[in-house]
């Protein structure tokens, strides 16, 4: 796990933002509760589950980091969660319905 941090996340290592409890490694960030650290291998499962989980339905990109943010963390997250959203077909279709009602396309 170290491994896939990479330097700059080693030092942050150093300056206690992760710490391990019980051989998992954790994350917090000032004034955070600890995150789990999610493994590489594991990444596109969390935002496969964390996006098809019924009761979060398709809301908007800002509310599922929110979410996100409060729930696990890995280098780049934010990056790769805006990724995540922007490649769903059916995200997309709801974004340009919600747009063209409002007025924000001509058709």
């Amino acid at each position: 796990m170290e491994s896939q941090l990479g330097k700059p996340w080693w030092r942050d290592y150093k300056d206690n933002t992760f710490f391990l409890i019980d051989g998992l490694l954790y994350h917090r960030e000032k004034h955070t509760s600890a995150l789990t650290v999610v493994d590489r291998d594991h990444i596109s499962l969390i935002l496969q589950e964390f996006h098809d989980c019924p009761y979060m339905g398709h809301m908007s990109e800002e509310r599922k980091k929110e979410r996100l943010a409060s729930t696990a963390w890995w280098p780049k997250w934010e990056q790769e969660l805006s990724e995540f959203i922007n490649t769903c077909e059916r995200f997309q279709k709801e974004n340009r319905k919600h747009a063209e009602s409002m007025g924000c396309f001509n058709t």
